[in-house]
Parts: C-alpha cells; sequence; structure tokens
C-alpha cells in the first residue's frame, strides 16, 4: 500500500489533502540520472560487439531491459538504505526514505522490474546477456549495499564491480558470448569507479561520516584518497589502452584513449597536488574531476564503438 504523506492546510478551514505517490515517484526510485552512463556503455558495447549496426529491435529490447534491471537494483538499494538516507541531506527526499512509497510497494514494483529484465533479455536476447544482466543487480544490491558499503572502505572498489556488467550485456546481447575485449571493458570501469565515486565521496564525506558509512575519506582522510584516486586513473588509462596491443581495436580509439586518459590523469594530478599541500577539498577541484570521469567514460566507449564499425 502506498503511504499517504499529509499536506499541510493552505488555509484556515480547509481540509488536510493526503499526498499519494505518483508516476515520477516511481521513476525517481529507479535512479533515472545514474542509469543512463549504464545504458551508454550497453550500447556502445553492442556497437562494437556487432562491428556495426546491431538491430534495431535488438537495441530497443536491451535498453529496455537495461534499465528495468539497473532500476530495480536502484529500488533495493533504497529500500536497504532509507534508515541512512534519511538523515542525508542529499537523500532525504527519496520516495522510500520520505515514506512516500512503502517498503511493500516499493519491493513489489523493484521485483517486477527484475523480473520483466530477465524474461525480456532471455527470450528477445541471448540467455547469457540475462544471466550478465541479473549479476549486476545481485551484485549492487547483495555484495554492495547488503554487505560491504556499511562494513568496508573496499565497499566501492569491489561493490563497484556491479557498474562493470552492462558492456558484457551488449555484448552477450549480440553474439551470445564473452570474449577478452568484453572482459576488458568489464575491466576498464572496474577501475575507472573509484576515481569517479571518490571524487564525489571527498566532497559529501561528513554526511557519510554523520550516518557512519566508512566511505574512504571518512576512514583514512583525504590524503590517502586523492593518492588511491591517482593510482587508480593510472590503471584506468594503461586498461583502457591494452584493446589496441590485442588489435581489437585502431588509431582512432587509440588516439581517442591517449587525450581521453591523459585529461583524467591531469585532473587527478591536480586534486592530489592541491590535497598534498595542506589545502582542504574544494569543490573547484574535485568537481571537475567527478565530472570529467562521466564524460571520460562515455567518449571512450564511443571511441570503440566508432573505430570497430568504421575502421576495424
Amino acid at each position: 500500500m502506498t503511504v499517504d504523506r499529509m499536506t499541510p492546510p493552505s488555509g484556515v478551514g480547509q481540509p488536510v489533502r493526503p499526498v499519494r505517490a505518483t508516476w515520477r515517484d516511481y521513476l525517481a526510485l529507479t535512479k533515472p540520472k545514474v542509469i543512463s552512463l549504464l545504458l551508454w556503455t550497453t550500447l556502445t558495447a553492442m556497437f562494437m560487439a556487432a562491428r556495426g549496426w546491431p538491430g534495431l529491435w535488438l537495441l530497443i529490447v536491451v535498453s529496455l531491459a537495461g534499465y528495468a534491471s539497473a532500476g530495480s537494483a536502484g529500488v533495493f538499494n533504497m529500500i536497504i538504505d532509507r534508515d541512512i538516507d534519511l538523515k542525508m541531506k542529499r537523500t532525504a527526499g527519496r520516495p522510500t526514505s520520505s515514506g512516500l512509497i512503502s517498503t511493500r510497494d516499493a519491493a513489489i514494483f523493484g521485483s517486477a522490474l527484475q523480473v520483466l529484465s530477465f524474461v525480456m533479455l532471455w527470450v528477445w536476447a541471448t540467455p547469457l546477456s540475462a544471466w550478465m544482466s541479473l549479476a549486476g543487480f545481485l551484485t549492487y544490491v547483495v555484495v554492495y549495499t547488503l554487505w560491504l558499503k556499511r562494513h568496508t572502505w573496499h565497499n566501492i572498489v569491489l561493490g563497484g564491480a556491479a557498474g562493470c556488467f552492462p558492456p558484457l550485456v551488449g555484448w552477450a546481447a549480440v553474439t551470445g558470448d564473452l570474449n577478452l575485449f568484453a572482459w576488458f571493458l568489464f575491466a576498464i570501469i572496474f577501475f575507472w569507479t573509484p576515481v569517479h565515486f571518490w571524487a564525489l565521496a571527498l566532497m559529501i564525506k561528513e554526511e557519510y561520516r554523520q550516518v557512519g558509512v566508512p566511505m574512504l575519506p571518512v576512514v583514512h582522510g583525504d590524503r590517502l584518497t586523492v593518492a588511491q584516486i591517482g593510482l587508480y586513473a593510472i590503471y584506468t588509462v594503461v586498461l583502457s589502452l591494452m584493446p589496441v596491443f590485442l588489435q581489437e581495436v585502431g588509431w582512432l580509439y587509440f588516439l581517442s584513449a591517449l587525450i581521453l586518459g591523459g585529461l583524467l590523469l591531469q585532473r587527478s594530478w591536480k586534486l592530489y597536488r592541491h590535497v598534498m599541500a595542506g589545502h582542504q577539498v574544494e569543490r573547484r577541484v574535485a568537481v571537475p574531476l567527478y565530472l570529467y570521469s562521466m564524460l571520460y567514460l562515455a567518449l571512450l566507449f564511443v571511441a570503440g564503438a566508432v573505430d570497430r564499425v568504421l575502421i576495424g
């Protein structure tokens, strides 16, 4: 049952009217802003796998199923974390933490999305893509949200593997299998995730501290965090170049990876120098890395798709 939230009266003698959840509230449960980049890596991986146009129907199926699966993971994340979400300014207004949508209704909605996603991929794509999608869901909900998030600062490193499954879903939907190049796409995102997320964690570490979530900046401070960001940025750039030596991509991807990787390292280095010089983390230094990291991944995958379609 949807929980009604009462609105204050707007005038004397007027009745208090209940506020009911709308479709927009249920959409918010799926974390659409987060899903956009996940779908991007899924669809570009499909073009890489097909070395061309993977087919309109398959693109539609994988897009809808991919959104449903990732959205389901977001729903269960909000259910599990509703207690800490309520205490954090950034997340206090979420439908589950505010009580606008009940835990029962959210769980039914999330379960329906996951079942729909699995069936769509199994029937209209490939069974392997369905299993890869389910694996990403379970990694995010069980491994990250239920287990790692509240117990270790390694949470985002290990739990971040959940965000690495989308390109495997896209690849498997086209080919029905997974080759070494597909796993390199997985690995690139795996090492990119700490760079992206820790840049955000540095800015909101006090919120995590207040709710007892052991993110790296909370447990070990800013200096170790920026050092780890730099290390993972190096790993990411090196891994991004490996497909060139496997001859899976050509010069267009190679040049793109060099330029994009150089900018990622430059922004990571700027943040590192700022913190190591004894300054407090400032948004003007951390935000550019956080935002660019998203652009980096999106453009890198576009470069891989364009290279394999037009050149490779």
